[in-house]
C-alpha cells in the first residue's frame, strides 16, 4: 500500500473520530441540559400540584409549536428510522429545541411521558448537522443517524454499552458495517462521559439477592416473561390506539393536546394521586423493595398512552421501565423469586418487547443491576421479545429476523391482531 492511500485512510479515520466527538459532546451536553431542566420542572410540579390544571394550555403551546413547524418533525423517533431506511431529506435541526421544550412543558404540567424520545431526537438532529458540514452521502448519513441515537440513549440513561447496541439493534443491524459498530460505541462513550463531566447523576437500582438457577426458577422466569411480553404489546397498542383516536376525531392538530390536557387534568384530579404522571422514577425505585398494587402498571399504560397519543411530547422508555418494574413487583406475591429480581426483569423485559431490542436490553440490565443477574435478565428479555407482538412503540421500525418469521406464520393462520 502506497503512502497516499495510507494518508487517505488516516484522514478518513480522523474525520469520523472528529464527527464522533462532535456528536458525543454536543448530544451529551444537550442531554445534561435536558436532565437538569427536567428535574427542575418536575420539582416545580411536585411543589405546586395545582399547576396540573394548566395542562390544556401546555398542550395548546406544544400543539401550535409543532403545527407551525416542519410537519416531518411530528413523527419524532419514527422520522429517524424512516430516514435511516430511506434517506431523502435532512432531519430538521428544529426538532431538537422543539422536542426539548415540548417534553419540559409536558412534565411541568403533569403529563405522563418519558425522556428517551427527547434525547434520541436531539441526538439525531444534532448528528445530521454533520451531513452538511462534511458533505456526506446517504450511506454516510445512515451512520450519522446511528451515532445520534447511540449518543442520545447512552447519555440520558448512563448506559453506554446498551446505547451503542440499541442504536444498531433498533434498525436490526440493517446495512450495518464494521465502521458503524465501532463508531457507535465510540460516540456512546463520549456522550456518556460528557454527561459525567457535567456532574449529572443517574438513578441507581439494586438487586441484592440473586438465587441459584434451577428448574423451578427457570419455569417461573418463563411464565413472568410471557406476561412481560404481553404487557409490552398492550403498551404499544395503547399508544397507537390513542394516537389514531385523536387524529380521527380532532382534525385541527393543536386542539388534540388541548382537549387531551383537559381530560388528563380531570382524570388526575378524580383519581386523587399524581404517582402515575411524569417519569415515575420514585415508584420505579420503590418497586424493587415494596410490593406494588396489581393495577399500578395498567394505570401507567393508560396515562402514558393517552398523554403521547394526544400529542404531548416525551418518550416511552421510562414509562416502560415503570410498567415493567411495578408489574414484576406485583407478581412477587405469587412468584417465588426475590421482589427486586422480578422488578429488574420486568424493567428491561417490557422495554425489550416494546422496542424489539432484546440484546440491548439485556446489556442495559447488566449495566444497571450487575452482571450476576445476566441469565435472568437475558432470558426475560428474549422471551418477552417473542411474546410482544409484531408492532412496537416505533411504527416505522422494520422488524426482521426470527420474530418476523414467527409472526408472518401466525398471520397466515388468521391471528392478525398480534
Amino acid at each position: 500500500m502506497d503512502f497516499q492511500k495510507i494518508k487517505q485512510i488516516m484522514l478518513i479515520m480522523l474525520k469520523w473520530v472528529f464527527i464522533c466527538c462532535l456528536i458525543g459532546i454536543f448530544s451529551g451536553t444537550a442531554s445534561a441540559l435536558f436532565l437538569v431542566s427536567l428535574e427542575f420542572v418536575t420539582q416545580i410540579r411536585i411543589q405546586n400540584t395545582g399547576i396540573i390544571w394548566l395542562l390544556p394550555i401546555g398542550g395548546l403551546l406544544i400543539g401550535y409549536g409543532y403545527f407551525l413547524s416542519d410537519s416531518r418533525i411530528t413523527k419524532g423517533n419514527n422520522l429517524l428510522l424512516e430516514e435511516y431506511n430511506k434517506p431523502e431529506k435532512k432531519i430538521p435541526f428544529l426538532m431538537a429545541p422543539l422536542v426539548l421544550l415540548g417534553t419540559l412543558i409536558t412534565h411541568l404540567f403533569g403529563g405522563s411521558a418519558g425522556r428517551e424520545g427527547t434525547a434520541v431526537q436531539m441526538g439525531g438532529a444534532i448528528a445530521d448537522v454533520c451531513s452538511s458540514i462534511f458533505k456526506l452521502n446517504n450511506s454516510e448519513r445512515r451512520i450519522l443517524i446511528i451515532l445520534g441515537i447511540s449518543a442520545g440513549f447512552a447519555s440520558v440513561f448512563g448506559t453506554p454499552l446498551a446505547g451503542a447496541i440499541f442504536a444498531l439493534e433498533i434498525v436490526f443491524f440493517s446495512r450495518i458495517n464494521f465502521k458503524s459498530i465501532v463508531l457507535s460505541f465510540l460516540t456512546a462513550y463520549i456522550a456518556y462521559f460528557t454527561v459525567e463531566f457535567w456532574e449529572i447523576k443517574h438513578t441507581h437500582y439494586s438487586i441484592p439477592e440473586i438465587p441459584d438457577m434451577n428448574f423451578t426458577a427457570f419455569f417461573w422466569i418463563i411464565i413472568v416473561s410471557v406476561l412481560f411480553g404481553f404487557t409490552a404489546l398492550l403498551f404499544s397498542r395503547s399508544t397507537h390506539f390513542w394516537g389514531k383516536l385523536f387524529s380521527a376525531n380532532i382534525k385541527y392538530p393543536p386542539l388534540r393536546p388541548f382537549i387531551g390536557g383537559i381530560i388528563l387534568a380531570l382524570a388526575i384530579y378524580f383519581i386523587g394521586t399524581t404517582k402515575y404522571i411524569g417519569l415515575g422514577v420514585p415508584m420505579i425505585v420503590d418497586a424493587f423493595s415494596i410490593q406494588n398494587a396489581p393495577y399500578d402498571f395498567l394505570l401507567k399504560i393508560l396515562f402514558t398512552g393517552f398523554t403521547l397519543g394526544a400529542g404531548f411530547k416525551g418518550g416511552e422508555v421510562t414509562p416502560l421501565f415503570f410498567v415493567g418494574a411495578t408489574l414484576g413487583s406485583a407478581l412477587s406475591v405469587i412468584v417465588p423469586l426475590p421482589i427486586a429480581l422480578l422488578a429488574g426483569m420486568g424493567f428491561v423485559a417490557v422495554f425489550s418487547g416494546a422496542t424489539h431490542t432484546p440484546f440491548a436490553c439485556t446489556i442495559m440490565g447488566m449495566e444497571l443491576f450487575g452482571i450476576n443477574c445476566g441469565i435472568y435478565i437475558g432470558t426475560a428479555c428474549i422471551v418477552a421479545y417473542f411474546f410482544s407482538g409484531s408492532v412496537g412503540i416505533y411504527k416505522s421500525q422494520i422488524v426482521k429476523g426470527p420474530k418476523s418469521i414467527l409472526y408472518q406464520s401466525i398471520r397466515k393462520k388468521g391471528l392478525k391482531y398480534l
